[in-house]
């Protein structure tokens, strides 16, 4: 932990192979053993605290963020101090001996709350980029990196893409990826993050209305000792995950989830459920997706706006194989 408290703002890596279709079918990266995946978190500095999994893919909450596995993508999200960029060697360790390639490679982050508190190689973003373009193999020679900014100094989004193809036109796909950060929280719907001696992470689901944000999911959740809660979500093939740091002066929260662009009430439906569980002050919305990009962020903008957030900033840019990526910040209106 900082000094001056617990650093909520994760970084993310998102890593994509390809194989033989018989190394596929067998489970492709799931049949990783899990002493070999204890190894690569170790190297990170977090544990495994829940698992669950069901045919799609493996889902696990570590002491810091999260974890999912599927045969071909790798997802995993870290926060606190976590030097989540030393995964990457270890994970192309074992992909390699299971016969894959690494194809594709993302990395994202907003702004550091205590950025002077972060280790090596994570001091800053250009360390950072220093850093992957060293530990990525020759093949993945398509990369990019950028910082998008908004209007606030303190909420930024820090973009990296490498790929083993050029894609002159985003290759078609239906999904997206939402990332959401939310800083200064409802101070009341905060506390209910604070865990009591018999406090469980499934009574933190149910009294604060994570239950609700998507109810099909299978949650797999966990509260932390004095506070804080984590949370995973299984849909069939598509994950969901919520981090909280509820304490005061620096309280924090995330939302992640990936969504179809068929589903046209799906995405104003969740961000209307999270705004209203955790009400934050600032909120940034980070949407990566090959196509109907803005589409989905005036969606966004129509959920949340009627909730009192004010859109401020809108940044896009484009990145290989990921395609755009549209980085939204919004406050609250009015007095709390």
């Amino acid at each position: 932990m900082a000094a001056s408290g617990f650093e909520g703002f994760e970084k993310r890596l998102e890593l994509h192979f390809s194989g033989d279709d018989p190394v596929i079918e067998m489970g492709g990266f799931r049949q990783l053993d899990f002493d070999s995946l204890e190894q690569v978190l170790h190297a990170v500095q977090c544990t495994v605290v829940s698992a669950v999994s069901n045919q799609y893919f493996d889902s696990y909450v570590l002491s810091e963020s999260s974890l999912f596995v599927y045969p071909t993508k790798i997802i995993i999200k870290t926060c606190g101090t976590t030097q989540l960029l030393k995964s990457i060697r270890p994970f192309i360790h074992f992909v390699c001996q299971m016969g894959l390639i690494i194809t594709e490679c993302r990395y994202t982050r907003g702004n550091y709350i205590f950025p002077k508190a972060q280790p090596y190689p994570h001091t800053s973003f250009k360390e950072e980029i220093s850093y992957l373009q060293d530990q990525l193999p020759n093949h993945l020679c398509y990369r990019k990196a950028s910082v998008m900014p908004s209007k606030f100094t303190s909420h930024s989004w820090h973009v990296f893409c490498a790929c083993d193809k050029f894609y002159p036109i985003p290759i078609p796909n239906d999904r997206y990826t939402v990332e959401i950060c939310m800083t200064d929280l409802d101070r009341v719907l905060a506390r209910k993050f604070f865990k009591n001696p018999d406090t469980t992470g499934k009574q933190m689901t149910e009294v604060t209305g994570i239950g609700e944000i998507i109810p099909s999911a299978l949650i797999c959740e966990f509260a932390f000792d004095p506070c804080g809660y984590s949370m995973n979500g299984i849909d069939g093939d598509r994950y969901s995950t919520i981090h909280v740091t509820p304490e005061d002066g620096f309280s924090y929260a995330s939302y992640e989830c990936v969504g179809s662009i068929y589903d046209e009430d799906d995405i104003g439906r969740i961000l209307k459920k999270v705004v209203q569980v955790f009400r934050p002050g600032t909120m940034s919305v980070s949407t990566t997706c090959s196509s109907s990009s803005s589409e989905i962020c005036t969606r966004i903008v129509k959920a949340v706006e009627p909730l009192g957030m004010k859109r401020r900033s809108c940044t896009i840019d484009e990145f290989p194989a990921a395609g755009t990526v549209v980085f939204q910040t919004f406050t609250l209106t009015g007095n709390r």
